[in-house]
């Protein structure tokens, strides 16, 4: 019975299985697992590996569609009922292979593992500028940054306004957030002290240092420590 009941334990702590897979963008999408210890053991900037079982996988013209090992960064975690969310891009097979997912379906999920993203203490200023899916990553270590008293600017790129997910998570994680788009229409600022600009996120920096975007809650004269997450292309021009 002692034995029986250690292994339901350990079963319900390390067994991951789907709850929901949900569409972000027609890029992005979102796999939901519950995953107790994993869920638990989350701080910003960690992330996990997701593959789902071979013998599970769907059938297609005689060829398991089975995934290699996707490295994803967790984007929130809700530790009391130990689920676990990571967001992917849609880039190639197996990405792809994410949306088929099934809701109860088992996979396989690793971690955490890396080094989390050191949280300062003492109210130091912070940049943060994430691009397209980046910004999946930010939420969780802006919500850190302010829970440690730092005063968060949060510049937010995307190529449409139509590919803006988790608003509001993105909001809560700071103090003022400048919702960039490169092309389009920008999109309507939901927060007062919020703005939006037509442009990448570095044009989108400058406008807001040489105060074209109104009133600043952030001095970046003050800023000390910028936090950079998008594609190779961003973070190139950021540096």
């Amino acid at each position: 019975a002692a034995w029986d009941k250690m292994v339901k334990h350990l079963d319900d702590e390390l067994l991951a299985r789907v709850m929901k897979v949900k569409r972000l963008t027609s890029t992005i999408v979102e796999v939901i697992v519950r995953a107790p210890l994993a869920a638990r053991k989350f701080q910003p900037g960690k992330f996990y590996r997701l593959q789902n079982f071979e013998s599970l996988s769907p059938m297609v013209d005689g060829s398991r569609l089975s995934m290699e090992g996707l490295a994803l960064t967790g984007a929130w975690t809700d530790p009391q009922r130990g689920l676990l969310s990571m967001i992917v891009l849609e880039m190639g097979g197996s990405s792809r292979l994410c949306a088929l997912l099934k809701e109860g379906e088992p996979v396989v999920v690793m971690g955490p593992t890396g080094t989390p993203t050191e949280i300062p203490h003492g109210g130091e200023a912070i940049l943060l500028a994430g691009g397209g899916l980046g910004n999946a990553v930010l939420f969780s270590i802006g919500r850190a940054l302010r829970a440690a008293g730092c005063p968060v600017v949060y510049f937010a790129g995307y190529r449409r306004k139509e590919d803006l997910f988790y608003v509001d998570e993105i909001e809560a994680a700071a103090d003022q957030v400048i919702w960039s788009v490169d092309s389009g229409t920008a999109p309507e600022p939901r927060r007062p002290q919020d703005r939006a600009f037509v442009g990448n996120v570095v044009q989108a920096m400058v406008a807001y240092a040489e105060n074209r975007l109104g009133e600043r809650t952030v001095d970046l004269h003050a800023v000390r420590r910028v936090i950079a997450i998008g594609s190779d292309r961003m973070m190139r021009a950021v540096k």
